[in-house]
């Protein structure tokens, strides 16, 4: 899933590559990583766009795009569920901090 995850996936893509059923990859992944593939390919892309916001002065919308999300408005709100904050906001923290 991590060197897919910039591609478009969902369950089923996700299921298919791993020849399970979406019910039973849901259930094995809570099982080993207690989460489920759609929210933890969701941290990933945070980590990127996390990665990118701090190496990068990509504009927010270019890392959206270039971590996975597509669009500042997706990006922002899995980012402010992980990291607690906006992606300006945490750029403009790690940029103040150095």
């Amino acid at each position: 899933m991590e060197e897919h995850a910039l591609d478009a996936l969902d369950l089923e893509a996700i299921a298919n590559h791993a020849s399970v059923s979406v019910r039973t990859l849901n259930r094995q992944f809570r099982e080993h990583f207690g989460a489920t593939p759609l929210e933890l390919l969701a941290r990933m892309r945070v980590d990127r766009a996390r990665r990118l916001l701090e190496s990068t002065e990509l504009t927010v919308d270019r890392v959206a795009a270039q971590s996975g999300f597509g669009c500042y408005a997706s990006l922002r709100y899995h980012f402010l569920r992980t990291a607690g904050v906006s992606p300006q906001r945490y750029r403009q923290n790690y940029t103040a901090g150095r």
